[in-house]
């Protein structure tokens, strides 16, 4: 018997039926500290000050993304710029379901392509103890780049343990466990649209 497929209508209710993220994720998220009018707004002045910055500049901007918190921001901040780019995405292991960074770098992706005497842009999601970016630039930097710099959506400036050279970073942020907006604890909160403070019961 040949069976059909059957293209069914979504009823209005379904069709009206918006996810709501909050509702969803209920008790688990303390607060919002950065709302996603506010993380827009960020990206469009990331993007303007970097597409200035690298105007000049003969070859495209090679930005390497950190899998998976970064997604977000790299995508967004990729549209708000207007100078040309290439895409880049790189995943390291070091946090595993763990809410702080183990200092134990793995490459779990390598960049695909040729590096040398590229302009490499880092984006990043956020800078904690530092640890994990800090291994990061000295990689990259022994693949012999034109030049190597860091955009960070989120800074812990209270918890870095190494100097980093940031040039761009949007928001200054406590030492609270964030997510949203692709950060995550355990590989949940990625699509929130703004940034929150989880709370200490999920993960105590």
């Amino acid at each position: 018997m040949t069976s059909e497929l059957v293209n069914e209508v979504p009823s209005a209710a379904a069709q009206n039926a918006v996810f709501d993220p909050e509702a969803w994720y209920a008790g688990e998220i303390e607060r919002t500290i950065i709302t996603e009018q506010e993380l827009r707004a960020k990206v469009a002045e990331l993007g303007a000050r970097v597409s200035a910055d690298y105007a000049d500049t003969a070859d495209e901007l090679l930005l390497v993304g950190v899998f998976k918190g970064a997604v977000m921001f790299m995508a967004d901040f990729a549209r708000a710029l207007t100078v040309p780019v290439k895409m880049e995405f790189m995943a390291l292991s070091s946090y595993g379901s763990s809410t702080t960074s183990s200092g134990t770098v793995r490459i779990l992706k390598d960049i695909d392509s040729d590096v040398t005497g590229k302009h490499i842009l880092v984006v990043e999601d956020i800078i904690d103890s530092g640890l994990t970016l800090s291994w990061l630039l000295k990689y990259l930097e022994g693949l012999r780049p034109a030049s190597v710099s860091v955009v960070s959506m989120l800074r812990k400036p209270g918890v870095q343990r190494v100097d980093i050279p940031v040039k761009y970073v949007g928001f200054d942020i406590p030492n609270e466990f964030v997510v949203g907006y692709g950060l995550d604890y355990a590989e949940r909160y990625r699509e929130l649209p703004f940034i929150g403070v989880l709370n200490p019961e999920v993960y105590q």
